[in-house]
This record gives C-alpha cells, structure tokens and sequence, in this order.
C-alpha cells in the first residue's frame, strides 16, 4: 500500500525526558502505536540513516494508505536533520507531514490542529521549516500552557506536569488520535473543529 504520509511527534530521546512537557509529541505518537498494534498493522523499520525510531502502520484509524511514524532521536533543536531526510527518501512532500509538538500558547490540556504558520519560538518547529525550506506542513499542537515567570521557561517546558495537569495532558494526548484520524477521513476542517472542543 502506498505511503500518505509521516505523523512525526516530537520530544527528547533519553529516558531523563520521559513524559516531560515537551516529550508531548513523543507520547501521543505512542499512543498512536498502542491503538496501531490493536486495530490495525505496525510494521518496524529500520531508522538509523534518519536518526529516528521508526514504523510504517495501517488501519481504518488512518485513512489513505500506509502511514509512517517517527519519533526524531536527534533531540529537539535538530529535529529537522530527521525530517528532512526522511521526506525526501521516501519521496513525500512537507504537506504529506504531520508534526505532533508541546506549545506553550495554548492552555494545558487543549488542542489546535493546523496547515503552515510560524513556528512561536519553538526550537523543533523551527529546525524542520530550515531543513524543508518551508512552513508548509501540518501541526498538531498539545498545549502546555506557560509558567508564571518568562525565566522559568526551560525549567516549565522539561518538567513533568503533576495532578491535575498532567490529568488534563494524558486526556489530550488520547483526543489527539482522533484528531489525526478525523483529519485522514474527513480533511483539515474537520479536524480543526474536533482540536478546538478538547478543553482537557
């Protein structure tokens, strides 16, 4: 079956990293996988000339074809240096890639679902657009929410949510998977809608 496309989520490889705020990406693309292994198809592949863990699934969950999945195992600043390369190999083009990211400007537990834009300061977002030569793909972003202080950013965005937060976290990361599948069904719109009404 052919490929529609890459679902890249994007985090920090390293188990210090594990479920933090900005590994939002990582655990929704594992959750991906879950329901993968139980509805459909996953297929493991070899990622070391992308510098990413790698799989190629199928399922009525994701329409189109073949989908690949990536978690970048560059860290975050580089993540580019995995997407890149991973497109052009399997000859995609930036609007067949969906990136799953942490954003700071959305409140805990919401989504946003989106085609281009800037990127906010985010370090992955902005080494993907460099390496594409574009804005041009889609976005997934699971809020965060921002610290009190600008200083406590770094801090904020490598810790790990506690209580309610991380309640309304792991809710998001479920909804997100219908988020990816209401896109692959019923197309950007849709999916836009069904972001905004998780309120996590």
């Amino acid at each position: 079956m052919a490929i529609a496309g890459a679902i890249v989520g994007l985090g920090n490889p390293g188990r210090e990293y594990e479920h933090t705020r900005h590994n939002c990406g990582f655990d929704v693309l594992t959750n991906l996988l879950h329901l993968a292994h139980e509805d459909g198809y996953v297929k493991s592949q070899n990622g070391a000339k992308f510098s990413c863990e790698l799989w190629q699934v199928e399922g009525d969950f994701l329409e189109g074809g073949s989908w690949l999945l990536a978690k970048p195992q560059t860290y975050m600043n580089l993540s580019g240096h995995c997407v890149q390369p991973l497109l052009a190999w399997h000859k995609l083009k930036p609007s067949n890639l969906i990136v799953i990211h942490d954003e700071l400007d959305i409140p805990v537990g919401q989504l946003r679902f989106k085609f281009g834009g800037g990127n906010a300061g985010h370090n992955g977002l902005k080494s993907i657009s460099q390496e594409l030569g574009t804005n041009d793909f889609y976005r997934l972003r699971v809020g965060i929410g921002r610290p009190i202080h600008k200083t406590e950013i770094l801090n904020w965005v490598l810790g790990h949510p506690t209580g309610d937060e991380q309640t309304k976290l792991i809710y998001a990361q479920k909804e997100a998977l219908e988020v990816l599948t209401t896109f692959t069904k019923k197309g950007l719109q849709e999916a836009v809608t069904w972001a905004r009404q998780c309120q996590g």
